[in-house]
């Protein structure tokens, strides 16, 4: 299974990783037939994702994936960052074998679910 150089360089030092200590909201998904589990942070103002950090249990383009969505998202609004879909996730990343693209869906429902917390508890 080849990956490409951005996915090694984002496993080997993945981007935005950690815990926030306040996050606006968090966000965290499973997926029971791979065991990865992905958790996103949030901290929000005046709609915008400010910071971003991550923790992923999981493969390499599992932590690659979390690593480069948190880049994807920062900066934008909610909205924006809701509209992030898995292709784009992997073509930042240069693509992924087949076998690990639903890594990349992973990412993207732990956002999504990050930012309908958000929306439910913002109402």
């Amino acid at each position: 299974m080849l990956y490409s150089e951005k996915v090694i360089k984002h496993f080997q030092k993945p981007h935005n990783q950690g815990q926030l200590k306040k996050p606006s909201a968090v966000g965290q998904v499973g997926n029971p037939v791979c065991g990865d589990i992905m958790k996103i942070y949030l901290e929000i103002k005046d709609n915008v994702i400010e910071k971003v950090k991550f923790e992923t249990l999981g493969c390499a383009a599992a932590i690659a994936v979390s690593s480069a969505l948190t880049d994807l998202v920062k900066g934008k609004t909610l909205d924006e960052a809701y509209e992030i879909t898995k292709d784009q996730v992997v073509d930042d990343l240069g693509g992924l074998p087949a076998p690990k693209v639903h890594c990349s869906m992973l990412g993207v429902d732990a956002l999504r679910l990050a930012i309908d917390n958000y929306r439910q508890q913002n109402k």
